[in-house]
C-alpha cells in the first residue's frame, strides 16, 4: 500500500492552555508585537543577534531574511564598489554565491550593504497585509481567473503551513468565488494567523497545541464541512487521509494540486498500485516551484533560520563549519552554496550518481555519509525521505554537533528509533532549540524538533518566493477544474506555456525587459539545413602554406 500518515514526535516542550500577547524581539530592534498563542511555531520571533561576530555580510544576510520575509535571492543591492572589491572581491562573490544582484543606483536598490533592518512592529493583520502587498504575481492570475468565473461555486480546500502568504491564498480564492476552508499540522501553524483566519469568517481546522489523533480529527471534520471538489495539499497527508477514511469524499474531487516533492512521491507510489482515484497536478515539477521555492526560496530561509538559532558566526566560526548536506537536489544545493557563501566548509553526501557528480562540479566535496558525519559540526538532511539519517547514522556524530532537516517530512531524522531506543530529549537554550541523547551515542543539537527549519523555527520561504508557488498553484486549480472530468487519474504535469506566462508576470512586475518570446511555443528547424550549407560563402578562403619535404 502507499504510505500511511505519519506521526511526528513532540520533541520541544510545549504549553497548551494560556494565550498572552507578548512583544517578540527580533534582528535590530525589529519586532513584531503579536497576540499569540503560546506553543504556536515558535513562542519568540527569529532572532539575529550579532552574538560577537565580526562576520558583517553573514550578520546582514541572517537579519534582512528574517526580519522582512522577503527574498535576497534576485533582489538588488545598493553597496559601495570599494567594499566589493576589497579582499580580492570575497563580498562580490558571497553576494553572488547568494543570488544578490549589486547596483550603484540608490533608486533600484531593494536593500542596502551593510545597512540593517529598522525597528517595526507588526500584529498578525499587518503581517498578512505585508504579504499581500509582495504577492502581485498570484494576484494578476486569481484576477484572470475571477474574470472567467472558473472558481464560482466550487469548494476548495487547503491542506498548507498557515502562515501570512497561505492567508493570502485563502483570500484571493475565495474573492474569486471559491468557498475555502484550511486545515494545518500543528507544528506548521502560526496561531495568530490562524485566529485571523477564522476571524475573518474562513473555516479552518488548526491548532499549534495538537496531538497528532486532535491533528487527524481535525482534518476529517474540514473535510466533512467543506466537502471538497478541489484540494490543495503538501506533502499528500491530508488527501490521503480523505482517501482512507473519507472514500465517498475522495471519489467526488475533481482533482489535487501537490505541492511538495514528498508529496508527488506518495501519489505515484499510490497510481503504481492503482490505488489512486482522482487526477493529481505535480505542482512540484513545475520549474517555477522546483527552480525557485526549492532551491532559493528554502536554501536560503533554511540557512537564515538556522544563524537565527546558533547564531550568525556559526557558520565561518574557527575556519569554517564543517557542514554535511544529506541530499543535493534544488533544496540540498540552494542551502549548500548558501552557507557556503557564510564561510561553511561543506560536503555533500549523495546516493544519486548524476546529483553526486553535479555536486562535485559545483566545487563540493562528495563522500558517503559513514565516511562524512564524524568529522562534520552539522548535519543536514534535505531528502524529504523518511530516516535519512537514521539512528545509526547519528551514533557517527561528534558530541554537540548540531543536526537539522531542510526536507521537511516526518522522522527525516530517526527520532522514532532513537526515542524507542531509550533516547531522550532535553529543551535546549532557546525555543526551537533541543539537545538530543542517541542511547549509546552522542549528544546532539537538534533544531526545529526535527521538522524543517523554515517554517516550524522561522518565518517560511520569502513572500516573493512563495508568490510564485502558490500563482503555480492556482493555474493547476484552474487546469483540473476547466479539464474537470476528462483528466485522468494519475499524476499530471502543467505545459510549459504555464511557467512562461507566469514568469513573464513576474518579470513585468519587477520591471525586468527581455527578448521578445518566439511566436510558436518551440522552434522546429529545417532539418535540410546543415553546416555545410548554412556556412557556403561564408568561410574565408584558406592561406598558402608551405608544405614541409
Amino acid at each position: 500500500m502507499y504510505p500511511p500518515q505519519e506521526v511526528r514526535p513532540r520533541v520541544l516542550q510545549r504549553h497548551h492552555t494560556r494565550s498572552e500577547t507578548r512583544e517578540k524581539p527580533t534582528p535590530s530592534g525589529f519586532a513584531y508585537h503579536v497576540s499569540t498563542t503560546v506553543g504556536a511555531r515558535r513562542k519568540d520571533a527569529p532572532q539575529c543577534d550579532p552574538g560577537g561576530t565580526t562576520d558583517t555580510f553573514a550578520h546582514w544576510a541572517c537579519a534582512w531574511a528574517q526580519a522582512t520575509n522577503s527574498s535576497l535571492a534576485g533582489s538588488r543591492v545598493l553597496v559601495d564598489a570599494q567594499d566589493l572589491a576589497r579582499g580580492g572581491g570575497a563580498l562580490a562573490l558571497r553576494m553572488a554565491e547568494w543570488g544578490l544582484v549589486p547596483t550603484n543606483d540608490a533608486a533600484q536598490a531593494d536593500f542596502t550593504y551593510p545597512e540593517l533592518p529598522k525597528r517595526q512592529d507588526l500584529s498578525a493583520a499587518d503581517a498578512w497585509a505585508r504579504a499581500e502587498r509582495g504577492m502581485p504575481v498570484s494576484a494578476e492570475l486569481a484576477r484572470r481567473i475571477a474574470a472567467e468565473g472558473l472558481l464560482a461555486g466550487v469548494h476548495i480546500a487547503l491542506s498548507l503551513i498557515v502562515e501570512p502568504k497561505t492567508a493570502v491564498l485563502v483570500e484571493r480564492l475565495a474573492a474569486a468565488g471559491a468557498t475555502v476552508g484550511v486545515y494545518c499540522h500543528a507544528h506548521e501553524c502560526d496561531q495568530a494567523i490562524a485566529n485571523q483566519i477564522r476571524a475573518r469568517g474562513y473555516a479552518i481546522e488548526a491548532d499549534a497545541t495538537w496531538t497528532p489523533a486532535q491533528e487527524r480529527e481535525g482534518s476529517l471534520r474540514l473535510m466533512d464541512r467543506i466537502r471538497p471538489n478541489v484540494v490543495i495539499d503538501d506533502g499528500a497527508n491530508f488527501s490521503r487521509l480523505m482517501v482512507m477514511e473519507r472514500p465517498t469524499l475522495a471519489a467526488r474531487l475533481v482533482g489535487v494540486a501537490e505541492e511538495t516533492t514528498s508529496g508527488v512521491r506518495a501519489f505515484t507510489a499510490m497510481q503504481q498500485e492503482g490505488e489512486l482515484p482522482f487526477p493529481v497536478v505535480a505542482v512540484n515539477d513545475s520549474r517555477l516551484k522546483t527552480g525557485f521555492d526549492n532551491r532559493h526560496g528554502t536554501g536560503e530561509t533554511c540557512a537564515a533560520t538556522t544563524m537565527s538559532l546558533v547564531g550568525p558566526s556559526f557558520f565561518s566560526a574557527a575556519g569554517g563549519a564543517r557542514v554535511t548536506v544529506v541530499g543535493f537536489g534544488p533544496v540540498g544545493e540552494g542551502f549548500a552554496r548558501r552557507v557556503r557563501a557564510l564561510g561553511a566548509r561543506v560536503t555533500v553526501a549523495e546516493a544519486d550518481p548524476v546529483r553526486a557528480l553535479e555536486a562535485s562540479f559545483a566545487g563540493f566535496a562528495v563522500a558517503p555519509l559513514d565516511s562524512a558525519l564524524p568529522a562534520t559540526d552539522m548535519a543536514v538532511s534535505a531528502t524529504g525521505v523518511r530516516h535519512t539519517l537514521p539512528a545509526d547514522a547519528l551514533r557517527l556524530l561528534p558530541d554537540g554537533a548540531t543536526v537539522a532537516v531542510i526536507g521537511g517530512i516526518a522522522n527525516e531524522v530517526a527520532l522514532d528509533q532513537v526515542l524507542s531506543q531509550g533516547g531522550t530529549l532535553r529543551p535546549g537554550e532557546k525555543d526551537g532549540v533541543s539537545w538530543l541523547d542517541v542511547p549509546q551515542g552522542p549528544t546532539l543539537r537538534l533544531l526545529a524538533s526535527g521538522d524543517g527549519v523554515n517554517y516550524a523555527a522561522g518565518p517560511g520561504n520569502p513572500i516573493e518566493i512563495m508568490d510564485l508557488s502558490f500563482a503555480v498553484q492556482l493555474a493547476a486549480v484552474e487546469h483540473l477544474l476547466r479539464h474537470a472530468g476528462s483528466l485522468p487519474a494519475k499524476v499530471l504535469r502543467l505545459g510549459p506555456e504555464v511557467d512562461r506566462r507566469i514568469a513573464s508576470i513576474a518579470l513585468e512586475t519587477r520591471g525586468i525587459r527581455t527578448e521578445s518570446a518566439p511566436s510558436t511555443p518551440t522552434f522546429v528547424p529545417d532539418w535540410r539545413v546543415t553546416r555545410y550549407a548554412d556556412t557556403a560563402g561564408t568561410t574565408p578562403a584558406p592561406t598558402n602554406r608551405k608544405r614541409h619535404a
